[in-house]
């Protein structure tokens, strides 16, 4: 029994790493359409970064990644500006604006490949090691620490995109453009700032991913299919429902590894995806 506790308290833990790497692609993908299929490596950027600022200057990766937030979001800004002129304001971002993200996946790659190697980088800080003994539960810190962190990011965003002008406009670019025209927005403004924040979210998660585990250039892929299977479970442009996809993702990953071994929990939170679109297609909170 107190195996299975320890199993969904972790999985419920890993569930809130998974919300913060998928909140990104629930921004472009589920809010503006966007197939960004390099946001993983982008993560990775950010978990180099994070390393970078805690092996060379001593820094937490965690406050690394809030110092990167900026020039993380003047990326997305850019690369969605390269993406817009050459793809969407021509309407072709169908199987050639795909391979802008395929061609960005690899060259992204590639070069930290280049820079740093194949071998795994891991960072030090007082909560990679030990736990929270609450009795019957003991929570790894290397797991709570990015879990809050990961939780105080979704709300934020939800805040952000609930209260004020400028996140009422991303929520509401991809169903009505030209009902966005006349409340005197751009359109193309508006998913440039989208896609910054998308960009920004990747600083942060890409620190929570280096606190979890070591990394390597190519351990982005292992995330690709997850985190498009988590914005589709909760439901496009849903944060609360991605929130739930992945918790629950997370618990039945856990649980399965415990009990079975790592190899079936990719298998098993798959197949939660497929029995949830069978029986609501639009996913946990999708409209």
């Amino acid at each position: 029994m107190d195996l299975l506790v320890n199993a969904v308290i972790s999985g419920l833990l890993l569930g809130g790493f998974y919300a913060a790497v998928s909140i990104g692609v629930a921004i472009s993908f589920g809010m503006l359409d966007i197939v960004n299929i390099a946001h993983p490596a982008f993560i990775l950027l950010g978990s180099y970064a994070a390393f970078i600022g805690n092996t060379v200057f001593g820094v937490d990766p965690l406050l690394a990644a809030v110092v990167m937030l900026p020039a993380f979001y003047l990326l997305g800004m850019v690369v969605y500006q390269i993406y817009y002129v050459a793809f969407e304001r021509r309407d072709d971002q169908s199987l050639r604006g795909l391979s802008f993200f395929f061609g960005l996946m690899f060259i992204g790659e590639v070069a930290l490949v280049l820079v740093f190697g194949v071998d795994y980088r891991s960072v030090q800080a007082m909560y990679t090691q030990g736990n929270l003994d609450l009795g019957l539960v003991e929570l790894p810190l290397r797991l709570l620490v990015p879990f809050l962190v990961a939780l105080a990011m979704v709300v934020g965003l939800q805040i952000f995109l609930s209260q004020t002008f400028v996140g009422r406009a991303v929520q509401a670019v991809a169903q009505d453009q030209q009902a966005l025209r006349l409340m005197a927005a751009n359109p193309a403004r508006i998913k440039r700032i989208a896609f910054g924040l998308s960009f920004a979210t990747a600083a942060l998660a890409g620190a929570i991913l280096i606190i979890i585990q070591p990394v390597e250039p190519s351990i982005g892929r292992e995330y690709i299919g997850r985190v498009f299977a988590i914005c589709v479970l909760g439901g496009l442009g849903s944060f609360p429902g991605m929130v739930i996809a992945a918790v629950t993702l997370g618990v039945a990953e856990n649980i399965t590894a415990t009990f079975f071994g790592p190899s079936w929990a990719p298998a098993v939170s798959f197949g939660v995806l497929l029995i949830t679109l069978a029986v609501r297609p639009s996913g946990i909170l999708g409209r």
